[in-house]
């Protein structure tokens, strides 16, 4: 939590760092009806310009982070720090995010925004990736892209629930993966979208310490896909919503002639809506599922946990080929720039739906705090729990949804 520590001193000082108005002190040569001042000396030290120091102008810059800025074409800030997780341990994060309009003419459109992410950790991991959507003018239509890579020690338990769920399956690999994901949707009517989808997957195992639950599968294996997205959007801000519903359907296919050594195709749904409450209050629930029908590789099945949905569990524990999960999240602006929150949510993870069992069915819940790094845009410091005392600190840029 020292990040968070460190954001709210940032704010503090930079509010108690508003210079005061300048006045100047009475004297005997001035009288009420007589208040010309006094031109300094030359080579007075008051005739020199004044120049803020270096923190003046860091708090400076975090001051005027998050305020409106119309006139300027693109607006980006970066901010870093300390963070401590579960899986990755203790590590230095570095995030930047850019919100801009494709046309200054066009200011009724939601703004793109595009996010730059880094991470390192005394584990030996390391992550750098880029992520966005870009919005055209009048929203004709919007490209969609993720890209990243990371190198992790990583823990493996195996496929299927009951494997996840036993401790003693617990053992290490080292994962290299990369993930390029992009879609060029084009609007139909007001919020309705569709288009194609074109993603590329890498991984590479090695130092597995138990190779006998991989099934027999590869340890490096590499997967083309195309198919189409197909969404609806009535969100008033896609990085910050307080109201309005969000619906992406997306289907891609991993056929052999492209290449691919395991075939499968995946579907994967999302369900999102926000209301507003009572001041400051927002409620967001969300609904997600994944399945995959062929023959998905171990590191491409559907997985709980991560950052964005099932918080708190360690992201692939639990996988197969489907999941099933939800979360409803309670959102309260507090002061300023400060924000708390409050989740609950189940996931399922499961290799037919005939073995969909409610026993299987997994809990989570966690707090967060948020401070709004631009406008609309929050720094996101999560503490998830899930089953067996499972948990996770996470720390990250924009809503979890």
């Amino acid at each position: 939590m020292a990040l968070a520590a460190v954001m709210l001193l940032l704010q503090a000082a930079a509010i108690s760092a508003k210079p005061a108005s300048d006045r100047l002190p009475a004297t005997c040569c001035q009288t009420s009806e007589d208040s010309t001042a006094i031109a300094p000396m030359p080579g007075d030290s008051a005739s020199a310009p004044h120049r803020k120091g270096l923190i003046s102008r860091f708090l400076a810059y975090f001051n005027d982070a998050n305020k409106n800025k119309k006139k300027k074409r693109f607006d980006f800030s970066v901010i870093g720090g300390p963070h401590y997780a579960s899986d990755t341990k203790l590590g230095l994060g570095l995030v930047a995010e850019g919100l801009y309009h494709s046309s200054l003419a066009d200011s009724l459109s939601m703004p793109s925004h595009v996010a730059l992410f880094g991470d390192v950790s005394t584990v030996g991991f390391y992550m750098l990736g880029i992520r966005g959507t870009h919005i055209a003018p009048r929203d004709r239509y919007r490209l969609i892209y993720t890209l990243y890579f990371y190198d992790f020690p990583s823990k493996f338990w195996g496929i299927g629930f009951d494997k996840g769920d036993d401790d003693s399956n617990e053992s290490k690999l080292k994962d290299w993966q990369a993930e390029m994901k992009t879609s060029w949707l084009w609007r139909l009517t007001e919020g309705l979208y569709l288009g194609p989808t074109v993603a590329f997957d890498y991984t590479r195992a090695r130092d597995i310490e138990r190779i006998e639950l991989l099934n027999g599968m590869r340890t490096e294996t590499w997967n083309v896909g195309a198919g189409f997205t197909f969404q609806f959007d009535t969100r008033d801000v896609m990085t910050y919503p307080h109201k309005g519903v969000y619906l992406n359907l997306m289907q891609i296919f991993r056929p052999r002639f492209l290449g691919n050594k395991c075939a499968f195709s995946s579907t994967s749904f999302q369900a999102d809506g926000y209301i507003r409450l009572w001041k400051g209050a927002v409620i967001a629930g969300d609904f997600r599922t994944e399945m995959n029908f062929g023959h998905p590789s171990w590191s491409m099945m559907a997985e709980l946990g991560g950052s964005y949905s099932m918080r708190g569990y360690y992201e692939g524990r639990y996988r197969d080929k489907h999941k099933i999960e939800a979360q409803i999240e309670l959102r309260q602006h507090i002061w300023k720039r400060n924000s708390l929150t409050a989740w609950i949510g189940a996931g399922n993870v499961f290799d037919k739906f005939s073995n969909l069992r409610m026993a299987h069915t997994l809990p989570n819940y966690g707090i967060g705090y948020r401070w709004e790094f631009k406008k609309n845009v929050n720094v996101r410091l999560d503490y998830g729990f899930g089953k067996k005392g499972q948990s996770t600190f996470l720390f990250n840029i924009n809503e979890a949804f």
